[in-house]
């Protein structure tokens, strides 16, 4: 499999960008990389006598985009083991020079050290309370509010009077396109795309039109004008299906995320408590 030359431009341009943060805060993050099994983690390169893992390229991966993330290791891995490379020794050619140290950049440094602290304490606490229990208690409250139910796939023409929603009807019966004749004589925001409310439940509709529109076969449309607060609807039904909540197999990774969420947001509400905190507006204080 061979990486096109687009996709390197790409890959070329957000890692020059990288280089550009990330060699002045790398030694961080090789740090904590390194601080697991180093074994199972074999050297791949060494600089100046300073080694490079397996899990560097790893880890440098991720910050591919996504496309260049499909392609496996082995076609990406020189490109990226020499991009680190060239981070560390322009890393090191800046800390020569003392750049480390301006304020500028000692204050860049910090707001994305900040950034690592804080998605490696949330996934701490992320990963102590997202249990097996935990998560069956979640799918368990998912089942509670996503029973078995319809939905339908349905257009409509909304007229503001009964006497143009008969005529409405009879042009249709005399076979005229529903979708058409929506986009020409609709006054609904969907007549634009000649009716079209794509797949919906019951109670996403006023009463009165759930009712006539699950009533209606697919296929067909409503034979009587159909009043609710907004005008006079003609109702065409074109697919029913029943929606099944999804198993714990499939709803598991979803159920992580909003876990994840609600931590993240415990976490922080917790933290500003017990804070002092004040902020002003964009003149400061």
């Amino acid at each position: 499999m061979l990486i096109t030359r687009s996709v390197f431009f790409e890959i070329g341009s957000q890692t020059r960008a990288l280089v550009i943060l990330g060699a002045l805060f790398i030694s961080i993050l090789l740090t904590l990389i390194h601080a697991g099994d180093v074994k199972a983690d074999p050297v791949v390169a060494v600089v100046n006598g300073f080694e490079f893992h397996m899990s560097d390229v790893q880890e440098a991966r991720q910050k591919l985009p996504p496309k260049a993330q499909q392609y496996p290791i082995s076609t990406v891995f020189k490109f990226l083991l020499n991009n680190l490379v060239n981070t560390h020794l322009v890393a090191s050619a800046a800390r020569k020079e003392g750049l480390h140290k301006q304020a500028k950049i000692v204050a860049q440094v910090g707001r994305i050290e900040n950034q690592i602290l804080y998605q490696a304490y949330i996934a701490g606490r992320v990963s102590k309370a997202v249990t097996e229990e935990a998560l069956k208690a979640s799918y368990d409250s998912y089942l509670k509010t996503n029973i078995v139910s319809e939905e339908i796939r349905a257009r409509h023409i909304l007229v503001q009077t009964r006497e143009k929603a008969i005529e409405v009807i009879d042009r249709l019966n005399k076979g005229e396109d529903f979708a058409a004749l929506a986009k020409s004589v609709s006054t609904g925001p969907s007549g634009k795309q000649g009716g079209d409310l794509g797949y919906f439940t019951a109670e996403k509709m006023v009463p009165a039109f759930s009712q006539a529109a699950f009533q209606t076969r697919p296929d067909s449309f409503t034979e009587k004008p159909v009043k609710t607060q907004f005008g006079w609807h003609i109702i065409k039904v074109e697919d029913k299906r029943i929606i099944k909540p999804k198993l714990f197999s499939e709803a598991r990774g979803q159920l992580r995320q909003t876990i994840a969420k609600q931590i993240a947001s415990d976490v922080i509400t917790e933290l500003r408590k017990s804070a002092d905190v004040k902020t002003f507006g964009p003149e400061g204080k």
